[in-house]
């Protein structure tokens, strides 16, 4: 008989301290600063992630080991403190990874829906002397990959290969483990669990947390925003909750960065999925874990947040001695009821 908890097989393998030990702490930054290269050298500044800003250590370990052209771009703008008009331009340049290295100043401009003195300011903000130095640097460390046709696809093929792309771009920041190892075990150890996830967002919390509460023994789903959030998220730290996940997708609901704000004075750690390290969640995040949406149809698509979700899930069974029982047991249970058909 089929199982209905999606784990594949019994692996519960337990994770090693070194790795957990590598992970990003819980309200630290993500990147341990950096030596910044000097003002007008056209070399990029290596500044550290500002603290709070929830960025995951794993861009960096990608990169080294030969990730692709949008790990590498995410890696060089993710150790800078931008503006909310810089990181529209970082976002669009990692979305365009294949093009970016031979966009004019003009071009990125209008594909970011920004003025072009901006991105000017942008790279200088990097370390550059202005952007014919960043874009220069970014053709030496992300040459151009081989060009796939898409004259040949129609519409709907072209959002599936966007989607391939995420995909394959996650598999990359996955290099790294660690960021996960430590997101699960926050998970993991947090009772109860909360899991908040708003509008285009709410199938991903609802999806984790149906999964999470076959083996986490308190998981409880926060889909709705304003006053009753802040209500849900004191009733779960009073239960003991030290932690909250959330799911946060374009477009990005006021009501949830409010309400990661709200959670992280009231002492929760914040983990986050989210379409970009550059969305306006990060600075209210204290784990901050990327997995594109694809744009190329009238509504996004997000099966790299679903994926990334259910990582999520196997990282925190990881870290849940008894989760193999519970498991065992559902299944058990499921057979003497005759839930499923197959």
């Amino acid at each position: 008989m089929g199982t209905d908890h999606g784990v594949s097989g019994a692996r519960m393998t337990p994770v090693g301290e070194e790795a957990a030990g590598a992970a990003v702490g819980a309200g630290g930054a993500g990147v341990p600063a950096g030596a910044s290269a000097p003002a007008g050298s056209g070399a990029p500044a290596g500044s550290g992630v500002p603290a709070g800003s929830g960025v995951p250590v794993g861009a960096g370990a990608a990169t080294a080991s030969g990730a692709s052209t949008a790990a590498r771009l995410q890696a060089l703008f993710e150790g800078h403190r931008l503006t909310p008009t810089q990181r529209r331009i970082a976002h669009c340049m990692v979305r365009r990874a294949a093009d970016a290295p031979f966009l004019s100043s003009v071009e990125l401009a209008e594909l970011a829906g920004v003025s072009q003195p901006s991105v000017t300011r942008f790279a200088v903000a990097l370390g550059f002397d202005g952007y014919p130095a960043l874009r220069k640097h970014l053709r030496d460390v992300a040459p151009a990959e081989p060009a796939v046709d898409e004259g040949s696809y129609n519409e709907y093929q072209q959002a599936v290969q966007s989607e391939i792309d995420n995909l394959r771009h996650l598999a990359a920041l996955l290099a790294d483990p660690a960021p996960v190892v430590r997101a699960g075990r926050l998970l993991a150890e947090s009772r109860p669990l909360p899991v908040l996830g708003l509008r285009a967002a709410s199938a991903q919390a609802r999806g984790f947390t149906y999964f999470a509460r076959k083996v986490h023994p308190d998981v409880r789903l926060l889909d709705e925003g304003g006053t009753m959030l802040d209500d849900r998220v004191d009733a779960a730290k009073r239960a003991g909750a030290t932690a909250l996940l959330c799911f946060a997708l374009p477009r990005h609901p006021r009501e949830v960065v409010e309400g990661l704000e709200y959670a992280r004075e009231a002492g929760l750690a914040v983990v986050t999925v989210a379409d970009s390290a550059f969305a306006p969640v990060a600075r209210h995040s204290d784990l901050l874990l990327p997995a594109a949406v694809g744009t190329g149809l009238a509504f996004d698509t997000a099966c790299a947040p679903m994926l990334l979700g259910r990582v999520l899930l196997e990282a925190m069974c990881d870290a849940l001695p008894d989760a193999q029982a519970r498991l065992e047991e559902f299944d058990a249970k499921a057979a003497e009821r005759g839930l499923f058909v197959e």
